[in-house]
This record gives C-alpha cells, sequence and structure tokens, in this order.
C-alpha cells in the first residue's frame, strides 16, 4: 500500500534536527514525510496530510491581541502555517499540530491563546528540557484517549504560550495537572489533533507513536475518499 505522503512544517533554525524525528515516526507508522517551511514550497494538493511543527512563539497580532510579554516571533512562518492550517480544515485534509503547531490549529480555527501561560497557571511547573518532566491528564471522553490510551502520561512540553479560547470545532484532550490545556482535537472530520508536547522525541514510546499512526490512518483515509475520524477510531481500537 503506498504510504501518504504528510507535509511537515518546521522552523528554518532547527528544522534541520527535528524534521529527522518527526519522518522517522512518519514512517514507522506508515508514511512519509516532506519537508516545508517559509523559505521552501508548501503545497496542499501534493499532500495527504500535514504536520505543523514546533519552535517559536506565535504573534499575538493572529488572534487579534497585542504582543504583551517578551517573545522570539517569526512572521514568515507564521503566516505560512496560518494559511496552511486554515485551508486545511476547509479542504478536509488531517493536521497534526505539535507545540506551537497546536497553538496554531486553534488559532486558525478561531482561537485564542494565553502569552504567558504560567501566570495564568502558576501551579503548572515550566520545564526546560527535551526529557518528559511533565505529566498529562487525558480527558476520558477524548478520541486521544483511544488513540493513546487514558492513562496519564509524562511528556516532554517546553512551551510558554497555551490555549486560552478553543477555536470551532475543537475541544479540549488533555489538560496537564495544573489545569492547562495540553492537547486539542477537532469533534469530526477533518482529522485534528494539537498536542503540547514533543512525541517526535518520544519515538521509543508507543503511545507517542500512536499519535502519528493517527493521522497517517486519517490521511490514508482521505486519500482513499472515506471518512477520517471513524478510521482512526477503528484502528486504535484494533491496535490499542
Amino acid at each position: 500500500m503506498t504510504r501518504p505522503l504528510i507535509g511537515v512544517t518546521t522552523s528554518s533554525r532547527s528544522g534541520w534536527r527535528v524534521f529527522p524525528f518527526i519522518n522517522l515516526n512518519l514512517w514507522l507508522t506508515g508514511g512519509r514525510g516532506l519537508r516545508w517551511g517559509a523559505r521552501r514550497p508548501a503545497d496542499l494538493d501534493k499532500v495527504d496530510g500535514i504536520v505543523i511543527g514546533g519552535g517559536d512563539d506565535i504573534s499575538p497580532e493572529l488572534y487579534g491581541t497585542e504582543v504583551l510579554t517578551t517573545a522570539r516571533l517569526d512572521p514568515a512562518r507564521d503566516a505560512l502555517e496560518h494559511g496552511l492550517a486554515r485551508e486545511a480544515l476547509i479542504r478536509n485534509i488531517p493536521v497534526l499540530g505539535i507545540c506551537r503547531g497546536a497553538q496554531m490549529l486553534n488559532v486558525a480555527a478561531g482561537g485564542s491563546l494565553h502569552q504567558n501561560a504560567w501566570q495564568v497557571h502558576p501551579t503548572s511547573r515550566p520545564v526546560k528540557t527535551v526529557l518528559p518532566k511533565r505529566m498529562v491528564e487525558v480527558q476520558a471522553n477524548a478520541r486521544l484517549a483511544l488513540i493513546a490510551g487514558t492513562e496519564p502520561m509524562r511528556v516532554n512540553a517546553l512551551h510558554s504560550q497555551a490555549v486560552d479560547r478553543l477555536g470551532d470545532g475543537f475541544r479540549v484532550a488533555a489538560r496537564d495537572t495544573g489545569g492547562m490545556v495540553q492537547a486539542i482535537e477537532r469533534v469530526e472530520d477533518p482529522f485534528a489533533l494539537g498536542v503540547q508536547w514533543h512525541p517526535e522525541y518520544l519515538v521509543y514510546a508507543r503511545r507517542q507513536r500512536a499519535i502519528f499512526r493517527a493521522l497517517v490512518t486519517a490521511a490514508r483515509a482521505r486519500a482513499q475518499h472515506r471518512l477520517q475520524t471513524p478510521d482512526v477510531t477503528r484502528d486504535a481500537l484494533t491496535t490499542g
């Protein structure tokens, strides 16, 4: 069976390091990646799904707010990924958002962000390592619970922004022990999941690989003109 092709957006600074990890996860779960970026071609007509990767903070201007905190921004990448995320949702293309990518998914769907998540959630401890140090609790009614299980998971979340108002069609899929949103998902097609952590670096963990498998399953369903979320659910129940 042909491997679904997944476009992967990355930072111009760190993409060379991040893309191989994402592509490895896609390959292990039946897909293949194509690296995109602000200085690289990005064509939704050529792919079956997309990954919006991690990186710098998102400009508050995208969700109608002025910059209130010090942040490193990348306007060119913001414009690229905001456009891709909006078009993907309109065109029924499945999306996985990682860290910044989860936030971009929410913003593209009309949601907003907390610019300084630690002020809003003071009991959520900041983490500055790619090692899995943050405990996340998956919502029992979320599709993520079918994909990765309901047991609490320890993840590597390093972000400073976090989801505030949910975008249209999304629901919370996981929170950390301080109540901060750590994952969001679309209720219906197209399949779209955003996680605030970095599953690409946890390739050894079956539950983290399952996140990439869900995207690949959704991408294959779209390529074969089937509904995505039922296929993701069936696959999760079969392999979980």
